[in-house]
């Protein structure tokens, strides 16, 4: 088995089509939105993130098959100084679970963060993904405090009004 890892070009139609149906599959999933993506959300998936100069996004292969793909996005630490990388989505399509993709997907990202001079990489997972945690903490990652007496970091959300 071989899993190459390969960072899309959103410009190019194949790369952008492919990163939107793969995106779709994620967010059709439960641990998604459990919903996929609509054709045209699919198709401005591609041009949207081209025009953010701080994203970028990586598809997984697994003998050829797209497998998997991670979305990120660069954010600045202020007591660091330095950047961060978000992982924003992170995704391994159901049939090609267990083999090691996330862990090749997120070495790729750990590579394009340290050239990027960045002090970390943070992302976020829902408390009942067990097989996502597992696979962050098998690679490093885990909840952080700034003071243990402060508590832990929770992510939280306010949905604006579509525009």
């Amino acid at each position: 088995m071989t899993i190459d890892v390969r960072r899309v070009d959103y410009r190019d139609p194949d790369q952008a089509r492919l990163l939107g149906e793969l995106l779709s599959a994620y967010a059709a999933d439960s641990m998604g939105r459990g919903r996929a993506l609509t054709a045209e959300e699919q198709r401005r998936l591609g041009p949207a993130l081209a025009q953010r100069p701080h994203a970028f996004s990586l598809i997984a292969y697994c003998d050829g098959v797209p497998a998997g793909l991670a979305n990120c996005l660069e954010s600045f630490s202020t007591f660091a100084c330095q950047p961060i990388v978000n992982i924003h989505d992170l995704a391994v399509l159901s049939d090609f679970r267990g083999r090691g993709i996330s862990q090749a997907l997120l070495g790729a990202i750990e590579a394009i963060a340290a050239d990027m001079n960045c002090c970390k990489i943070t992302l976020e997972v829902l408390s009942n993904n067990h097989p996502a945690k597992a696979a962050y903490e098998k690679y490093g990652f885990k909840g952080y405090t700034l003071d243990p007496e402060s508590g832990h970091a929770l992510f939280w959300e306010k949905p604006l009004a579509a525009s």
